[in-house]
């Protein structure tokens, strides 16, 4: 196991560096330490070929111009909030606008346009790279000082491990996520559509017009939204099931887990025999078809376009803050915040 680090760019006359580590069969995880993104993932498919499976790009600028946070952490709070705005303790807080009057994924300046604090670590049988970031009270309009460590290990399992780690000062909501996108086919050589996915889940979230989940929670049953067997995702793309079209033809839904590190979340790839086991701690999912991927540019030389890439965002559920009958995302003062989320890679044979 080993990591090699290299500039990738600057910011601001920050250095931004990369850092890449490669486990003993050949799998490699590369990651950058702005918004601690994600740019490959290589790993063999059913024949031996080695290809990378999330899209990203090759240089910083693209990253630093992008909008649909490609491989970024997410933070202070995945997904959106109603309003960019919400009470707590009896005091109002306004946070940053900036998908119309809501607030989405931390807002104009989330942990994923921040260069973190990146220290490297190898082992024999894993490798990794710790990153650190000390959000301040008020940045985006969020409470407390809040000291947040998040670490990426491969290991020789074709493993990779997500540990999120945090403590504020003050109660405030918190929500973190990662929000790569997956395409198991290859260096992009195909859409998602014929992926399947299955998860352990029987009930997601209804969507307002906004995207802001309506407090109502939906039974998957007889629906394109049942994945507790497994079903392609461009089965959904094609419904005309309100909630599939409301969000652009697929999915963009929060997914309540009925079981945790339990094999709860599995993606496959027929063509390439890949596959992508998920386990998390967290409370659900929010499975994201790429429907509003662009079709302008290019990801990595391949023309961009919608359902190019799946993301699997495990989570705390999105506008928590208002529904209390949703578990709650809260964190209190000095309160250790823990979540773990680990990614195994496969193949069908």
């Amino acid at each position: 196991m080993q990591v090699k680090q290299e500039k990738f760019g600057e910011v601001d006359s920050n250095t931004v560096s990369s850092f890449t580590i490669t486990n003993d069969s050949g799998a490699e995880l590369t990651c950058i330490n702005y918004g601690c993104i994600i740019t490959e993932m290589i790993v063999s498919d059913m024949q031996g070929n080695f290809e990378n499976v999330v899209l990203g790009y090759d240089t910083l600028e693209e990253y630093l111009n992008d909008t649909t946070y490609l491989g970024a952490i997410i933070g202070r709070v995945g997904g959106r909030i109603k309003g960019a705005q919400f009470k707590l303790d009896g005091q109002s807080h306004t946070l940053a606008k900036n998908e119309g009057n809501n607030h989405l994924h931390g807002g104009i300046k989330g942990f994923n346009r921040v260069i973190w604090d990146a220290e490297v670590f190898e082992q024999e049988n894993e490798a990794g790279v710790q990153f650190k970031y000390l959000s301040s009270d008020g940045e985006e309009g969020y409470p407390g000082n809040v000291a947040i460590k998040v670490t990426y290990t491969l290991n020789n399992e074709n493993e990779l491990v997500l540990t999120y780690d945090a403590v504020s000062d003050k109660k405030t909501p918190f929500v973190m996520t990662n929000h790569s996108y997956f395409n198991l086919s290859g260096n992009l050589k195909r859409d998602i559509l014929n992926h399947t996915l299955k998860l352990k889940s029987d009930r997601f979230l209804e969507l307002d017009q906004e995207f802001i989940p309506t407090g109502t929670m939906l039974d998957v049953r007889n629906t394109p939204f049942d994945f507790t067997g497994e079903r392609t995702i461009k089965s959904g793309t094609v419904s005309n099931h309100s909630q599939n079209v409301l969000v652009g033809e697929g999915y963009d839904h929060p997914f309540l887990l009925s079981s945790n590190h339990d094999e709860e979340i599995i993606l496959k790839d027929p063509e390439s025999g890949r596959s992508l086991i998920v386990e998390t701690d967290e409370v659900g999912v929010v499975v994201y078809s790429g429907n509003s991927i662009g079709d302008k540019g290019y990801i990595r030389d391949v023309p961009a376009r919608k359902h190019l890439g799946i993301c699997l965002e495990t989570q705390g559920l999105p506008d928590a803050i208002h529904h209390p009958t949703f578990p709650s995302t809260i964190i209190d003062k000095e309160q250790k915040y823990s979540s773990v989320t680990k990614y195994k890679f496969g193949v069908v044979r």
